[in-house]
């Protein structure tokens, strides 16, 4: 089994509706994203996925999500953003995308950092 990882970052805010401190009020974080990556079979050079394309498909994700604010965009309309909430749409978007299905990859975690010491992660087991 082969594993890489990718990271990018998106600035957003937002606000967690009926939350009893400070996170109620509309405020901002510098998200940094962690993608993990496996699968089982490389290609005809020798690689699981290209980093490039990888990193491609994730930008264009969080191009949906950066200087935004997230309660306006549809994948919130029913549910806070959260940081564990955002882990699970990105981790869904990338698990949808036609080029990581082709490649026979599994996405095997998002990960959320809203700070240098708070983070969500969102997997689902195989």
């Amino acid at each position: 089994m082969y594993e890489l990882t990718v990271r990018e970052s998106f600035g957003a805010a937002h606000r967690l509706q009926a939350y009893p401190g400070k996170c109620a009020n509309l405020h901002g974080h510098n998200w940094r994203v962690v993608v993990a990556v496996t699968g089982e079979k490389l290609d005809d050079i020798g690689i699981l996925i290209d980093f490039k394309k990888l990193k491609q498909i994730l930008h264009a994700i969080l191009e949906e999500f950066d200087h935004k604010y997230l309660n306006d965009l549809p994948e919130f309309q029913n549910q806070n953003p959260s940081a564990e909430n955002i882990a699970a749409t990105i981790y869904h978007k990338l698990a949808e995308n036609s080029y990581i299905q082709e490649k026979q990859c599994h996405i095997k975690y998002v990960e959320i950092w809203e700070t240098e010491a708070s983070s969500a992660r969102y997997y689902e087991e195989i």
